[in-house]
């Protein structure tokens, strides 16, 4: 399927990177479609029972919520490889507790495609046992992939980590969503994971990563692109 009909399908918006052709999908996930290449950022499998050690009860279903998506986005894109841009794994301990169905999961797309875990913060280690490959930076079109940012403006990257998301207000009130964060020269993605909290794009986190104040691309049933300036601060901490 061609970038124009993703657009036209899926709401998804396609632009350049650096150079290179990238597709925000709704998602959340990147789509670089001269490559076949699926990226996806801080899924934070085991979230839910992380918490639920705690004390914090959470319904325990965001291991097997985060994977249904991932593998709608693998069954209509078709891809040869599919990244996951670091802490896939929400702690060091969350590889034991995944159930026996979802490391099965796992376990076919690495058998299907070439499934590559950049090491994050919260599991430094990637893969592990749960298939697949471990890697630390990922070169391709032109782009260097890789779980946290570098400080300072940096061509062509392509992070997670700091889980972007954007409040704007309308007619109707202020609506807060996840977003792809760019100034068209580097790219902070979305959390993936459906327990994976966000951090507003006017944090101080992100003061000094971009040479230009960044657009955000908000996921909502299209990718909306929204200037910085649009954007309103949060008033409140982001979940973790």
């Amino acid at each position: 399927m061609s970038v124009a009909k993703l657009e036209a399908a899926d709401g998804a918006f396609a632009t350049r990177l650096a150079g290179a052709d990238v597709v925000f999908r709704v998602s959340g996930a990147l789509w670089l479609p001269g490559e076949r290449m699926l990226v996806v950022a801080d899924l934070h499998l085991e979230k839910g029972s992380a918490y639920a050690a705690r004390g914090q009860l959470l319904p325990p279903y965001d291991t097997r919520e985060t994977l249904n998506r991932l593998e709608r986005e693998i069954a209509t894109l078709a891809p040869r490889s599919v990244v996951l841009l670091g802490d896939t794994l929400h702690d060091h301990g969350a590889s034991a507790r995944i159930a026996p169905d979802e490391r099965a999961r796992l376990a076919a797309l690495a058998e299907k495609l070439r499934l590559i875990w950049v090491a994050g913060n919260h599991d430094p280690d990637g893969a592990g046992d749960l298939g697949g490959e471990t890697a630390q930076v990922i070169k391709v079109a032109g782009l260097s992939l890789r779980h946290e940012p570098s400080p300072g403006p940096a061509d062509g990257e392509v992070s997670g980590h700091l889980h972007p998301c954007a409040r704007i207000s309308g007619p109707a009130g202020s609506i807060r969503r996840r977003c792809f964060a760019s100034d068209g020269s580097r790219l902070i993605l979305p959390a993936f994971g459906a327990y994976a909290g966000g951090l507003n794009l006017r944090d101080p986190a992100f003061t000094g990563l971009f040479r230009a104040p960044p657009t955000g691309y908000l996921l909502a049933r299209r990718v909306a692109a929204v200037a910085y300036e649009k954007m309103r601060p949060d008033h409140r901490s982001p979940a973790g």
